[in-house]
């Protein structure tokens, strides 16, 4: 049988080319006014798949400044238009309601969360990074100079991408931390 051939005769496929004379027992007027919602799009933008560091491409498709698809890129040498189901459901790490979109913080001790701005948030982290650099410093250890804190370290996680990877171990270097590790291994 010619490759293919088996398909055409699905009786859903011969339904819906007509073959069968149940054609519009198939269909409705609701099947026929279906779009796609990638059809509406004002925007298209080739982005990569945060979950893991296989890096399948994905196109997310935006009407009004609001994402209303995403889907595999053909295109992308990685997948070509695959994703997995957690790739296929990236929509909703932008779009569900339960999505936190502020600051939340615990004080010590205590039992709720309350919101904060951004540039207060940012602040409290680079302190305590500097307060934990400076109060771990070491720099000599049996008479070598080693230039290091032991206080400070790195864990990277495998939705990061070569780029970031690159400037995370920068900045750790910077800060003299050499406890810098990636998960990122399949």
């Amino acid at each position: 049988m010619a490759q293919g051939g088996w398909i055409s005769r699905w009786p859903v496929i011969r339904q819906l080319r007509g073959e069968d004379g149940r054609g519009d027992a198939a269909r409705s007027a609701r099947t026929d006014a279906l779009r796609p919602r990638t059809e509406e799009a004002d925007t298209v933008a080739r982005s990569v798949c945060p979950y893991c560091a296989v890096g399948c491409g994905q196109l997310v498709y935006v009407k009004d400044g609001r994402v209303t698809q995403i889907e595999g890129d053909p295109d992308s040498p990685i997948s070509r238009g695959r994703l997995c189901p957690k790739g296929s459901a990236s929509k909703q790490l932008v779009t569900h309601p339960g999505r936190q979109t502020r600051v939340l913080y615990r004080r010590p001790h205590g039992t709720d969360w309350e919101p904060l701005d951004l540039e207060t948030a940012m602040d409290m982290i680079a302190d305590r990074v500097l307060r934990t650099r400076r109060e771990t410093w070491q720099q000599e250890e049996k008479g070598k100079v080693v230039r290091r804190t032991m206080g400070i370290a790195g864990l990277g996680g495998a939705t990061l991408d070569n780029e970031e990877n690159y400037l995370m171990k920068k900045l750790y270097t910077a800060l003299g931390a050499i406890q810098v590790e990636n998960q990122a291994r399949i």
